[in-house]
Parts: structure tokens; sequence; C-alpha cells
């Protein structure tokens, strides 16, 4: 075979290796590039359901627990095919990417960062036969636009036990928190992290750090680095990455947040975890349905969405926690105990007493919070009576500035 010929049977081989990766032809069209953004394609047969990730998949906090709550999706639900487009803007990026996989053909969308909500409401109503689901916001349109989010001020509550209890042992009252956005959810997490230290630690203080991102590696470390450096002995974070626990100098401690596989070094304490799969699947099941409404939907502990490293079965204690006083320990495994029965919920996190750090009476003793307080801010137009715009009496921070 003479060289020419060779040559044009190679490149026949390599344009079909690429029509080939590319999903050229009908039945696997490429994926679809939008403002930047690879789109990905439905599958025919299947029930389609797309995720919008405001982070990286695999960041080790916020997102990479979505991605696997859509993982297992795609194991447990039958006929169903997911997708996802990660680090997603939010605001007019986030819009067209919504709108794109509502355009080719996904039966729900799943959006799942605050900043995320106007964008989906926009695209829910153009495109009433497509289910979205807006994680953590406060719209709904009572029809196919809803949002959904979990109690995890119980776990940062419990979170604020244990934290306060190490401090005591340590015998250094200060403690940190790393929030990300001027938000009710921020304040609200922060706040039951505060109310939780004071059941094992009256004398123990909160400052916080606000780095204006959910996930940037660099500026949750400097933020945590910030904490200690200004004397705080365990710091937790509201943001994606295990920085406080990689950060924290010998003999203090990190608190990290949202996956459960970002505990790994000695000094992590535990990690206030998600667990999306089950939730989601449900979602994905009413939808095919036909059942699903968009509302208000906020699942408490004892739906098994959310736990707390080291207090749940199978799960080991990490050092810094096993060590504790077993009367602390014994407090904080009670009070899950009581959340995963149902019985001790976010309204008894917020429950009064309550002051906050300027001397004023939050809530009168037995007097609780009510859903609309949990999450909003009357600054943000929602109708709630007390609202999350205060600090509890131990956060020496000031309250942020709202835009």
């Amino acid at each position: 075979m003479s060289k020419k010929v060779l040559w044009f049977f190679s490149v026949l081989m390599i344009a079909a290796f690429v029509l080939s990766a590319c999903g050229g032809g009908a039945e696997a069209p490429a994926a679809e590039e939008v403002a930047g953004y690879q789109i990905p394609t439905v599958e025919e047969g299947k029930y389609n359901v797309a995720f919008v990730y405001v982070g990286p998949h695999d960041d080790g906090g916020w997102t990479q627990a979505h991605d696997v709550g859509r993982m297992w999706v795609e194991e447990n639900v039958e006929d169903v095919h997911t997708a996802y487009v990660e680090i997603v803007a939010e605001g007019a990026d986030a819009e067209q990417v919504i709108r794109s996989l509502a355009r080719k053909g996904f039966d729900v969308i799943f959006t799942t960062s605050f900043g995320y909500m106007d964008a989906s409401e926009v695209v829910a109503e153009e495109f009433p036969d497509v289910d979205i689901v807006h994680i953590s916001g406060f719209k709904s349109n009572e029809a196919n636009f809803g949002n959904l989010m979990g109690a995890m001020e119980d776990m940062k509550y419990l979170a604020g036990m244990l934290a306060g209890s190490r401090a005591m042992v340590d015998g250094n009252p200060k403690l940190g928190y790393i929030a990300t956005f001027p938000i009710p959810e921020e304040l609200r997490l922060g706040n039951a992290f505060a109310l939780g230290a004071q059941k094992t630690c009256p004398e123990c203080t909160v400052d916080v750090r606000w780095i204006f991102t959910w996930h940037d590696p660099i500026l949750e470390k400097e933020a945590a680095s910030s904490l200690f450096d200004g004397g705080a002995q365990v710091v937790m974070t509201g943001a994606d990455t295990p920085a406080p626990a990689e950060v924290a100098p010998d003999g203090k401690w990190g608190i990290t947040y949202d996956y459960s596989g970002n505990c790994v070094v000695d000094a992590c304490l535990t990690s206030m975890y998600w667990n999306w799969g089950p939730v989601y699947g449900r979602i994905v099941e009413e939808s095919r349905a036909g059942t699903w409404v968009g509302g208000w939907e906020y699942f408490d502990a004892d739906s098994g969405a959310m736990g707390l490293l080291g207090f749940h079965e199978g799960e080991e204690m990490m050092p810094g926690t096993a060590e504790l006083p077993a009367e602390d320990l014994a407090m904080i495994e009670d009070t899950l105990a009581a959340m995963l029965a149902g019985e001790f919920t976010r309204f008894d996190v917020f429950k009064g007493p309550i002051t906050d750090n300027q001397g004023n009476v939050v809530l009168e003793d037995g007097v609780s919070l009510e859903q609309l307080d949990l999450d909003g801010f009357a600054q943000f137009g929602v109708p709630c009576e007390t609202c999350m715009y205060w600090w509890n009496e131990n956060i020496t921070a000031e309250l942020p500035e709202l835009e």
C-alpha cells in the first residue's frame, strides 16, 4: 500500500474518531455552547434532569454534595438521565444557562445557589411545562417553580455546642465564623452556631469574617487565618472548602461544611453535611407523575437529609471531638436524636429567650421564630415580623450592610 493510500485511510480514521467523540449525528447531538458554558443534551426515552452549579462539581463542599445527590438520582431512580452545568455565574449567565436547558428539553432543573432565584423565576414563566426547583431561595409561582431548603441550622446549632465544648477544654472562649454573603441564610446559620455555643460555653464569643463568595479556596483560607490570628480557638465555615481545618494552627480547630468527605485532617472536629439524593429522587418522581407543585419546601433533620459527621451510625468521631467531656457529647447526641425523631426542630433552635448583641430582646422566653423570620429580611421585602437581621448576644461583629 502506498504512502498516499495510508495517509488517506489515516485521515478517514481520524475523522471517524472525531465524529464519534463529539456524538455526531441526530441520535447523539453535541453539547451546545451558550455564554461560554457547555449545555448538555437530553436522552430520548428518559426523564431528563439537569443541575446548575455555582462551583465545580468536585469542590469538596456545597456543590459536591449536590453532585453526590445527582448521582444518587441517576443510580436509584429508574429511566432517569441527569446532567449538570458547573461554575455558572449568578445573574445573566445563570438565566441563559437555565433557559438553554429548558429549550433542550430537560424535564426538571435544579438551580443550586441563592443567586439563581430571579433567573429561575423568569425561565419558569417562559417554560410552564418544565419544573424548576430553586435551592435556598424564597420565591415560588405555586405551579412549576418553587424553592427547596433544609434546616441546616439544626446541624450548625450542634456544631456550636461542639465548638463551645472544645473551647472550654482548651481554655480559650473565642470562636470564629466565615460567612459568605449577607443573606438571611448566613445570619441564620451563624446565629444557630452561636446559640449552640452558649449551651456548652456561656462565656464564648464569636467573631465573623465576610468573604462575599461561595467558593474561593484562597479567600477562605485567608479568612480562616485572620480569625485564628485574632484569637479564635475554633473556626466554623459557611463556605465550600475545608479551609478552617486546613489552616488551623497546632492546638486549634476547624469545622467544615456541606460535604461529609471533607473532614479528613486531625484539626477538623466535624462537618455539617447534606444528603440531597433521596430528597431529589422524591421530587423527580413527583415531577414525572405530574404531582409536584412548586411551593416553599423546608425540610428538617428528621428527613435524614443532613447530618453531623461522627454522630451517626457507622461514623467515627474525629480525634479532637472524641476526647471532649462525656456530658457534652451526650448532650449533642441526645439533641441530635431528638432532631432525627422530629422532637426538636428549627423552631426549638430559635426559641426564646434570645437577646441580640445590642441588648435588645429578640424573643421572649418560650416564643419561637416563624418560618418567614428564618427566611427573610424586611429589607428584601419579606413580610416577616421579627426577621433575621440580628446577631445573637455572643457575636462580636457588627451587622452587615444590605444592598
